[in-house]
């Protein structure tokens, strides 16, 4: 799933591995060292910013990855004393210090210019309603091996849901499912669920009524990352389908085909609300909401999708004339996300647990009838990305997944790209 792309990582990267004399050609700038890696390549840093990221031992703590140096103490019109290509690296000596700076970091980490094919970067599967012929799946057993945890939270990433099968149709068995990813988040619904529709709790998922596509937690300023579900028991009644909609897939033919509606939705905040209990009247953090789309900063992609029409709280937007804009805009959203090649089905049967991504894949059910008993949890997408961050590091050091074990443990360098 993570990829580089090998022939322009080897025209970097080939005359470092040979003699000495084919090593890059450093320069000194005013304010810049520059790195010419070939004779159409070259990279340019910032003297400041080259000395900000010095990773020695004295600058940056080898253990607990945090920085030592005192930013603020770096004149900023610092200048070195001599910058030269090494074997292993970029040797610069400042007045009294010497930094060493990996060429393969500084390749990743170029800024002037970007080399996005050096960026490691998660590929994501749009899908539809074919996704039924090939759903992502794993087994319960395998779950309990860092091997077989390290697939499921790859498949999470990779289509935005994934199937456990195999498990005990049991809350403590669901429950310890649910910790191998990380900590169960804690909300006004309790922190490890387990219910029927007897409206314990003021929301429309204790009830027997079908919900269309949406994501949970519109109303926090902080939705849950992912959310786990496992049908314990559905006696005495029949219905209850469970409905799965890629948001990422909607979003982009939206964008395509209506990139005016798909504009307002990235941009005009959405108020919600979650009030059903009077002990608690939860809204998020400015009150005005978030877009329905959110982007990344850095690269502009489509990172969060936020949708759940019933918690819409009254809208208030400062420009009248986008009123009939986002009712125009929602109307296509709704289209797009309730049309048949869109809407993936399946009965969820006791045994089979199916994990979300709130932050990109919408959820459903029908309506159903007899009682029918739930169990699951929410957990954090910082402690989703952290245990997929470390069994990413893990395998793809060459470990076996599917016979490594959670005793091997991988020491993170301090030239890790993410540091």
């Amino acid at each position: 799933m993570l990829t580089l792309r090998p022939l322009f990582r080897h025209r970097l990267t080939r005359l470092l591995h040979s003699h000495s004399s084919d090593l890059p050609i450093v320069s000194l700038h005013e304010h810049k060292v520059a790195i010419g890696w070939n004779t159409q390549t070259l990279s340019k840093f910032h003297n400041i910013w080259l000395r900000d990221h010095c990773r020695c031992p004295s600058c940056f703590h080898p253990i607990t990855k945090q920085r030592l140096l005192n930013t603020f103490s770096i004149p900023p019109d610092i200048k070195p004393v001599s910058a030269r290509p090494v074997q292993d690296g970029l040797e610069v000596v400042w007045d009294g210090h010497t930094s060493l700076y990996p060429w393969s970091w500084l390749q990743t980490m170029s800024y002037d210019p970007k080399f996005p094919q050096m960026q490691q970067k998660s590929e994501k599967t749009l899908w539809g309603a074919k996704i039924h012929q090939r759903p992502p799946m794993v087994h319960y057993d395998q779950v309990m091996s860092d091997g077989g945890l390290y697939k499921w939270l790859t498949n999470i990433d990779q289509f935005g849901f994934c199937f456990v099968s195999g498990v005990p149709a049991t809350t403590e068995a669901t429950e310890e499912l649910s910790k191998r990813i990380g900590f169960i988040r804690e909300t006004q619904y309790g922190k490890f669920w387990d219910f029927t529709s007897d409206l314990a709790k003021g929301d429309t998922a204790y009830t027997t009524l079908a919900l269309g596509a949406h994501t949970d937690n519109t109303y926090f300023t902080d939705p849950c990352g992912l959310q786990l579900f496992h049908l314990l028991s559905h006696t005495e009644g029949s219905g209850g389908a469970t409905l799965l909609v890629d948001g990422f897939s909607v979003a982009a033919k939206l964008k395509q085909q209506h990139p005016d509606a798909y504009d307002v939705l990235s941009r005009l905040p959405v108020p919600a609300h979650a009030a059903g209990e009077a002990s608690s009247f939860y809204r998020p953090s400015p009150g005005c909401g978030y877009p329905v789309l959110q982007h990344d900063a850095n690269s502009g992609d489509l990172s969060t999708v936020r949708w759940n029409n019933d918690d819409r709280s009254v809208m208030s937007p400062s420009d009248p004339a986008i009123v009939d804009q986002w009712y125009n805009a929602i109307r296509l959203w709704n289209q797009f996300l309730t049309s048949a090649d869109a809407e993936y089905w399946v009965q969820l049967t006791p045994g089979t647990a199916v994990v979300v991504d709130n932050h990109r894949v919408l959820h459903g059910r029908s309506a159903f009838t007899g009682r029918r008993r739930m169990c699951g949890a929410y957990i954090g997408v910082d402690e989703y990305r952290s245990k997929l961050a470390v069994l990413t590091d893990k395998f793809d050091r060459g470990a076996n997944s599917e016979t490594s074990s959670a005793d091997v443990v991988v020491e993170r360098s301090v030239w890790h790209p993410a540091l």
